[in-house]
């Protein structure tokens, strides 16, 4: 059987046609641009990401069956006449309405396994209904697969980062839909992962997961997804505070998962490369051994996991006469492998699974290896979040290749710059002496 496999992500929507064997027989993506109207607002145009998938299917022609991997939390509500702009996941406009329900953030947390934060969707579907209830409200997945098969139902992972469905009973929750004002009727019937989502021109679509959920699938280990932000998810039935515990799919039996999700990863390296006015950053970044103690936290709208502090400024640490813009594009890096750290920081893990475009760069992997003082195992497919799609679509996951870095700092180094970075996210928030250790 052969499946087209779509990942539509923040940047862009990438497809792969996956032959019986799982080798790939095509390759097609298209970017997806994204607007910031106001400061720390980020939103995309709904019409151009359909768009972006019907030409990846153009592209790539038939197959026999149709799996989606989708970016999460993003919210977009629509009708026959109507369709929103798409508020994404890395928006922080909704932070005040989160901290007005602040006081209701442990009903929160004990019914979704989530934090009460502005990435989640929940108070992006109610701006965006605005007071309406007569419109279809949801995820990117609940949109493309409407405009695919006419069908009005959400993959139960992706329901699950909403602030809206109950982690234990894998429905909506009517307490929740109140609390947050978004009308439990305007919301998709949620679906298992692989219970079939309609036909598109008479290909079923099979399977649907949330795209760093399906590159989960794709390892079957803890991985950490490097895009435009990062996941480090790792199958855990039991929830792991800073962390959020998520369901990760439902075929037979639901799986769950603990994840801490970062705001900036290959964000901070081309807000890092436009600052610079390099085409590529990472020539520049070899040119200094080490950042040299300069250190950038790229909280352009917060922090999340574990820190979840929509509050923290994006700074630039240590700066001195002597740093160099190679010094600074080394920070960048760096500051990507330290974000990934605090999360892993929580967990205890022999060996990280790695994929994402930024993992292309040798330079990054061999960075996080040595903060993390633990081997990186590379994916050598760059799709893995459209594979896992097409794997759990074909009725199990494949194994493929990787590479691996070892680390290669010693355990006192590692420390040292550990707590450094450390330092330089206490900035970050503004932290008082009296909360240093709290915020570690």
């Amino acid at each position: 059987m052969t499946v087209l496999a779509i990942d539509q992500g923040t940047s862009s929507t990438k497809g792969v046609l996956v032959a019986d064997d799982g080798s790939v027989l095509g390759r097609a993506s298209v970017p997806i641009a994204c607007s910031y109207p106001h400061p720390g607002w980020v939103e995309q145009d709904a019409e151009e990401i359909w768009q972006s998938v019907l030409t990846v299917i153009d592209f790539l022609g038939t197959a026999d069956a149709i799996a989606l991997a989708n970016q999460r939390e993003s919210a977009v509500v629509w009708s026959d006449a109507y369709v929103s702009p798409v508020i994404g996941w890395q928006d922080a406009r909704t932070a005040p309405d989160c901290d007005r329900l602040r006081e209701h953030e442990p009903f929160v947390r004990a019914r979704t396994g989530l934090a009460l934060d502005p990435m989640f969707s929940a108070t992006k579907l109610h701006r965006l209904l605005d007071g309406r209830d007569d419109l279809c409200a949801g995820t990117i997945d609940a949109f493309l697969v409407h405009r695919l098969t006419g069908e009005f139902a959400i993959e139960a992972g992706n329901a699950s980062r909403t602030l809206l469905m109950n982690l234990e009973t894998l429905a909506w929750d009517p307490e929740l839909c109140e609390l947050f004002g978004v009308p439990l009727h305007t919301l998709p019937e949620i679906r298992h992962s692989n219970a079939g989502f309609g036909d598109h021109h008479g290909v079923p679509v099979m399977a649907v997961l949330a795209d760093s959920h399906a590159a989960l699938y794709a390892h079957g280990a803890a991985k950490a997804t490097y895009g435009t932000g990062s996941s480090v998810m790792v199958p855990s039935a039991v929830a792991v505070d800073g962390l959020a515990h998520t369901l990760a799919w439902v075929t037979d039996a639901p799986t769950y998962a603990v994840e801490g999700n970062i705001l900036a990863s290959a964000a901070a390296l081309d807000w890092m490369a436009r600052t610079l006015h390099v085409d590529r950053l990472e020539p520049l970044a070899r040119e200094a051994a080490t950042a040299d103690g300069v250190h950038l936290v790229p909280a352009f709208s917060g922090l999340g996991a574990p820190h979840w502090d929509r509050a923290a400024s994006g700074v630039i640490t240590g700066l001195t006469l002597g740093a160099t813009p190679a010094h600074l594009a080394r920070a960048a890096f760096e500051s990507v492998a330290h974000q990934i750290c605090d999360i892993l920081d929580l967990v205890a893990l022999d060996a990280l699974h790695a994929d994402g475009g930024a993992t292309a760069s040798e330079l990054l992997m061999q960075i996080q290896a040595d903060l993390a003082g633990c081997p990186v195992h590379v994916s050598t497919s760059p799709e893995m979040s459209a594979l896992g799609a097409a794997d759990l679509a074909a009725g199990g996951r494949r194994e493929r290749p990787t590479r691996t870095f070892e680390p290669a700092i010693s355990d006192d180094e590692r420390h040292t710059r550990r707590e450094a970075w450390h330092a330089a996210v206490r900035r970050s928030r503004m932290a008082t002496p009296e909360l240093e250790g709290s915020l570690r």
